[in-house]
């Protein structure tokens, strides 16, 4: 927010400004504080107008998160559930899965470790010491936490996965940014930019809350996507968004009593695809179809016994 001050004649006017992007247009709300204001006066009247601004912020940042949709179209969205079989691991199922999920997640993130390599971490080293050991095992441990946990989404539920891949890698484990972030691709283009640091906690709370008035609107399949696309497009942390996101992701598909979904290495360019439509075109479609590719590719490498009664 910035302070306008607009001179007629002898008298100045005061106004104060807020800028945010919808879309591709920069769009600004305005507050009229007064004219030929004391500092005392001025002081007063910026922080009521800040208020007012901010509350204005948190209404429209349901508009970033634009899901309001008829019956009709959430009907249409939740059809792509029933293409998703509901079955459960057993305790070996939910080992080879972890395994395979920790080196897939960290490896489209630029990990080196190998599969191969996942494995003998995971059940042999009791500490680690490189930060892509430690991030193995941390992811490792956060599956194991949306495993168990019984907590419903929540912004320290975020934070504590974040901390969990991270802590011992990276100094802002667990803490959402403080600066603006841009994700570039290999000859420097920019393909994404997380939502603005002045807009990232009404962003962050509106998810939360988005999902709190939701979760029952939507199939459990649908629902995850949304959670997932919609993170990946606030991106609240400086690095480590992807793993975080796709382990938000499949607490959703848990905690509802789905399977969880592996997203591959070799798929990641088609994954990639998937998450700018959304953000850029609000189309959760080529998300749905993507995720159900990749739980039938799960299922043959993971095959689940206990299906679903």
């Amino acid at each position: 927010m910035y302070l306008e001050k607009r001179r007629i004649g002898k008298s100045i006017k005061y106004y104060l400004v807020y800028s945010y992007r919808e879309k591709n247009n920069v769009k600004k709300i305005r507050r009229y504080l007064g004219v030929n204001l004391s500092l005392k006066e001025l002081e007063k009247a910026r922080i009521d107008a800040e208020r007012q601004i901010k509350k204005e912020i948190g209404e429209l940042s349901t508009e970033i998160f634009n899901f309001s949709l008829s019956k009709k179209q959430i009907g249409r969205l939740n059809e792509y559930d029933k293409k998703l079989e509901v079955c459960h691991f057993d305790k070996k199922d939910w080992k080879r899965f972890t395994e395979e999920f920790v080196y897939n997640t960290n490896a489209i993130e630029g990990s080196t470790v190998r599969l191969g390599e996942v494995k003998e971490i995971l059940a042999k080293y009791k500490i680690a010491k490189e930060p892509e050991e430690i991030e193995t095992k941390g992811v490792a441990k956060a599956i194991n936490y949306i495993r168990k946990t019984k907590e419903d989404l929540s912004l320290p539920l975020i934070r504590r996965l974040h901390k969990l891949c991270f802590e011992g890698s990276k100094p802002f484990a667990g803490q959402f940014r403080n600066v603006d972030v841009v994700i570039m691709n290999a000859i420097g283009e920019i393909v994404h930019a997380g939502v603005p640091l002045s807009q990232l906690d009404f962003a962050l709370k509106d998810l939360v809350l988005w999902h709190k008035e939701n979760k029952n609107k939507f199939k459990s399949l649908v629902l995850a996507a949304i959670i997932h696309d919609q993170f990946e497009h606030i991106h609240p942390f400086q690095d480590g968004n992807g793993r975080v996101g796709r382990l938000l992701l499949n607490f959703v598909l848990i905690k509802n009593n789905y399977p969880p979904i592996n997203i591959l290495l070799e798929d990641r360019a088609e994954y990639y695809h998937t998450l700018q439509e959304y953000s850029k075109n609000q189309d959760l479609k080529p998300t749905l179809k993507f995720l159900i590719k990749q739980y039938q590719k799960m299922l043959r490498r993971v095959p689940t016994k206990i299906k679903a009664k």
